[in-house]
């Protein structure tokens, strides 16, 4: 009897040796099944982040790029700007130079046109008035266009400054990050 119980015993003792060698097989095919997909789940993160280095590298970048165009630009035109005021400051002397000279002389042409006066009869005294009246007006008239050239000039340039600026900003808004 004894042989009978051994042999099931020893057959129920291998069929459990099987069935344990057969689940540690299968625990070890799980196992590295399982390494090998965190293995391709840390390169795959490991390449995710590399892109989004790169990419963010490239924004920095083109920003970088953008924002020294603007500056040049900005420079560039702030310069003009400053060199030109030479220009109006020379127009603005010489319409004030005309403007003075004009009023300095304003004396010596009305005593020319009062002693024409004199010389005709009444009608050339009134002429005369009027031409005084008239060159009054010449004098102020000349400075009042001495005065607003300088202003023209000033606006000029100051329209060619705001100009080149919105040239300038406009880029850098094109050229920005998107």
């Amino acid at each position: 009897m004894f042989g009978l119980t051994d042999k099931i015993i020893g057959a129920i003792a291998g069929g459990i040796a099987l069935l344990l060698a057969a689940g540690l097989a299968w625990q070890t095919y799980q196992l590295s099944s399982e390494r090998t997909a965190h293995s391709d789940l840390k390169l795959e993160v490991s390449q995710a982040n590399e892109r989004r280095t790169k990419a963010a590298l490239g924004v920095e970048v083109k920003t970088a790029k953008a924002e020294s165009t603007h500056g040049a630009k900005t420079q560039e035109n702030s310069d003009a700007f400053t060199t030109s005021q030479a220009t109006r400051d020379t127009i603005a002397r010489v319409d004030a130079d005309l403007a003075d000279r004009v009023r300095r002389t304003e004396a010596g042409r009305a005593a020319t046109y009062r002693a024409m006066a004199q010389s005709c009869a009444a009608t050339a005294s009134d002429t005369a008035d009027r031409l005084v009246a008239l060159d009054g007006q010449l004098t102020k008239g000349v400075g009042v266009v001495a005065d607003l050239r300088k202003d023209l000039g000033r606006r000029d340039a100051e329209v060619v400054l705001l100009h080149g600026q919105i040239v300038a900003d406009r880029a850098l808004i094109a050229d920005g990050p998107k």
